[in-house]
């Protein structure tokens, strides 16, 4: 394993142990990189920092200040939000492979993003930070080059009043919804504006111009017209009561659309009128304590809502993301509901054994307890509901989340601010002298990070975490590739799990399905010989009232629990691939997540279709 930064920089004599004392200060103080510290300190240069990089990560490195001209298409294929975002930059493309520029080459989350927003596999090269910030400038210029287009260059002032929409008062939840667009948009009157305005669009060329004139009065008194609070209220309430877990709100050029995220799948559920994107966002941007006058720059923030339905109060929480995109301003709002919040772990969807193993190791004095998965996969309940079982008055439980997203009485959670510098590793440090007896960090994302956790699980503290591995067995892989060292993994990690979130068949329309799938089509999927023998009944969902006639109600869990075994830490301390863990972890008796996803079948729980879309053989 490559030794730390500051280290091989002292080792080098690039640099002394004073100036790597000083820059690690500043690291402290401020946060950052410690090679974009030293080289802002001028302790070395650039390209010595992106050498040792190189070194470090075991990856080609890039000095970007004489790397040859990248070409523009290969510039487009990432946008620039992108690239400032996670401080990346495309440099060349050879056939699905594009080579990507980056300050941390282990930044999953960034390669994911990435790969997701090109469709392209991602090849990493190492660049100093500094170096990437003067390139990402120089390729996709600062805020003054962004320009609209002749399309984008639309403004269409709000009216002062708006008459009251005929139908329910806001929050009721008897409501006609056709009636509803269309009296709102007789109600804006809109028309009329856009006439009146033709042939003045195009004065409006600039961005930044145009962001400088923003009426934060008209914005304002457009988010309280009668038609924009009832819309709103209306899509916050629907969304409650169809069990959504998102609701995105995306202008496009010509139309606006509203989705919910209903059991892990997008549904669109309206298309307001378009002239009502800018007063909407305005509404949802007060409920949330945002700038309205705002439109450039991301802004999260939070909404909670105390609602009646059906005699029962509840109060939800709304997280809420408003992103500038290329037509206005995109939000998401994750809904945060306690009452749906399910803390058993047998409810959970953990077969008997696995859940068994489970149980074991998190009544453990120390260790460390990892959960693994994508994001949405449900780590945080199963987290939450580890915890909330080992949740007694003489235990010292502290938590770190970024975002904190449910209270625990009896557990002290801290709320990550990376602003401020409380970031992960920071927060684990106050930790370990705030005498605890478990700590839960809500995510391992750098070496720093892992360090301190492994540490803290070997010193009698139990450490819970998650990571974004594919399963299990490549999670001990993740950690090493972080710069962990084996004997620390082999000895600090008493369990992982990796999960999946799939559909569960509607129980009131669930019966056996009329085309039951061939014999060879079940083993293909991962029945085994005996069960297709046995005889295998696939059961689906028909559609009715209370699914909304999709044949699926509700998620259930699917886990693969790999109970750490003396054998495969001798493994993982003669340096053993995934594979070959993977290999062991099933003879010692881990259910992979395909077999939980096939007993979930033969269960009638779920369907063949979910199973194949969620997990891999």
């Amino acid at each position: 394993m490559a030794s730390k930064l500051g280290e091989m920089l002292v080792k080098a004599q690039l640099i002394t142990e004073a100036q790597l004392e000083d820059a690690i200060k500043i690291q402290r103080r401020e946060g950052g990189k410690l090679g974009s510290i030293v080289a802002r300190q001028g302790f070395c240069s650039d390209q010595d920092i992106v050498s040792f990089l190189g070194m470090q990560y075991g990856v080609p490195a890039a000095d970007l200040d004489q790397w040859p001209a990248i070409e523009p298409s290969v510039v487009a294929l990432v946008p620039a939000e992108l690239a400032n975002k996670h401080k990346v930059l495309p440099l060349q493309r050879s056939g699905n492979v594009l080579t990507l520029a980056m300050s941390d080459p282990t930044d999953i989350f960034a390669m994911d993003d990435v790969r997701f927003h090109t469709g392209y596999n991602i090849d990493p090269v190492v660049s100093s930070e500094m170096g990437l910030t003067r390139a990402i400038e120089r390729y996709y210029g600062g805020s003054s080059a962004l320009r609209l287009r002749d399309d984008q260059a639309r403004r269409v002032p709000q009216p002062s009043r708006a008459a009251p929409l005929p139908g329910p008062e806001p929050g009721s939840m008897n409501f006609n919804r056709a009636a509803f667009e269309e009296a709102a948009d007789e109600a804006l009157d809109l028309k009329g504006l856009e006439e009146e305005l033709e042939g003045t669009e195009t004065q409006y060329e600039s961005l930044q111009d145009d962001e400088e004139n923003i009426n934060a009065n008209a914005l304002l008194r457009g988010s309280e017209e009668a038609p924009v609070v009832r819309l709103v209220n209306m899509v916050l309430i629907d969304a409650i009561r169809k069990g959504a877990s998102d609701i995105h709100l995306e202008p496009y050029e010509k139309h606006y659309r509203i989705r919910f995220r209903i059991d892990g799948l997008l549904q669109e559920v309206m298309r307001p009128n378009i002239k009502l994107k800018d007063p909407v966002t305005s509404r949802i941007k007060i409920l949330a304590k945002l700038n309205i006058a705002e439109k450039r720059l991301p802004q999260d923030g939070r909404i909670k809502l105390r609602v009646n339905l059906g005699g029962q109060a509840k109060v939800i929480d709304y997280r809420v993301s408003v992103l500038p995109t290329l037509f206005g301003e995109k939000i998401v709002l994750r809904l945060l509901d306690s009452d749906q919040l399910m803390l058993d772990l047998t409810k959970l969807g953990f077969e008997p054994e696995s859940l068994t193993q489970w149980d074991r190791q998190i009544q453990k004095p120390y260790g460390m307890v990892l959960v693994t998965g994508p994001t949405g996969s449900g780590k945080t309940n199963t987290l939450y509901s580890s915890i909330a079982k080992l949740n007694q008055v003489d235990v010292n439980i502290m938590t770190a989340e970024d975002p904190v997203e449910f209270n625990f009485a009896g557990i002290n959670q801290v709320q990550m601010k990376e602003q401020i510098g409380l970031n992960f590793a920071a927060a684990l440090r106050s930790f370990l002298r705030q005498d605890p007896n478990i700590i839960l960090v809500g995510e391992i994302r750098d070496f720093e990070t892992a360090e301190i956790a492994i540490k803290a699980s070997l010193t009698g503290h139990l450490v819970l975490s998650t990571l974004h591995t594919n399963d299990a067995p490549s999670t001990i892989s993740r950690l090493m590739n972080m710069g962990v060292e084996p004997f620390l993994v082999a000895t600090s990690v008493n369990i992982i799990c990796a999960q999946r979130l799939v559909r569960r068949i509607c129980p009131s329309c669930k019966q056996p399905d009329p085309h039951q799938p061939p014999s060879e089509a079940l083993l293909k999927v991962g029945f085994t010989e005996e069960e297709v023998n046995r005889g295998v009944t696939i059961m689906k969902g028909m559609g009715c009232e209370v699914c909304g006639k999709r044949g699926y109600k509700g998620r259930v869990g699917l886990y693969e629990v790999m109970e750490m075994s003396e054998t495969a830490r001798d493994m993982i301390l003669t340096g053993a691939s995934a594979i070959e863990l993977r290999e062991q972890a099933i003879k010692d008796g881990m259910i992979t997540l395909r077999r939980s996803g096939c007993r979930k079948v033969l269960d009638g729980v779920s369907t063949i279709e979910e199973i194949i879309r969620e997990t891999v053989l």
